[in-house]
């Protein structure tokens, strides 16, 4: 410090009140303050909760697909792709589609939730940059327009498809649409020849 620039007993520098102040030049309240950490805290779980739940859900989700999908390719090389194939099909593709469309509900409302979560948190954010400005130069302060960025998240049809929900949801439509047409399929009484199916394939080589 400067001589003749002493301070009192107590006293406080011009840089030290504008980092305890606010841009109204109001300091925060330490009861407001705690409640806003606390907040933060109890949002950050809320949104780790969501995305490990939206996590379970999608692994239990491929593995059923994946272990139905095998079984479907035994059944259909033992009965070389014969009317006990399709009604096996049939039971197997639609409950997978009742399973893809529960898991696909749930993840969206997960999804939305920790979208919620994130824009609260950001305002969050907000107020500790109102109020500790001083923090800019560490922590990452972008315009309010990108503040759910910064946290991940971005707009546009593309990042869509890139979430979990979007995956469940391409997956049920190939699933539901694969069992529609093994249903008309079987409906119209067409089965597939021995030889076109890989088990008549293999056997026509041996």
């Amino acid at each position: 410090m400067l001589p003749g620039r002493r301070l009192k007993a107590g006293g406080t520098t011009s840089s030290d009140q504008n980092a305890r102040t606010g841009a109204d030049g109001a300091a925060p309240r330490p009861g407001a303050v705690a409640f806003v950490t606390t907040e933060h805290f109890t949002l950050q779980g809320a949104r780790t909760a969501a995305i490990t739940e939206s996590t379970s859900r999608a692994t239990i989700f491929i593995g059923s697909v994946s272990a139905g999908l095998v079984a479907l390719g035994l059944i259909a090389t033992a009965t070389r792709i014969g009317t006990a194939f399709y009604a096996f099909g049939l039971i197997l593709l639609s409950t997978l589609s009742f399973l893809c469309f529960v898991t696909l509900d749930r993840v969206l409302q997960s999804g939305i939730e920790e979208l919620h979560y994130v824009e609260r948190i950001a305002r969050l954010r907000a107020y500790y940059f109102d109020f500790a400005p001083e923090l800019t130069h560490y922590l990452a302060s972008v315009p309010p327009s990108r503040r759910l960025a910064i946290l991940g998240l971005r707009s546009g049809y593309w990042p869509a498809f890139r979430t979990t929900a979007g995956m469940i949801g391409v997956v049920t439509a190939v699933l539901t649409g694969s069992d529609a047409g093994l249903l008309a399929t079987f409906a119209a009484g067409h089965s597939a020849s021995p030889g076109s199916s890989p088990a008549g394939w293999w056997a026509s080589l041996s």
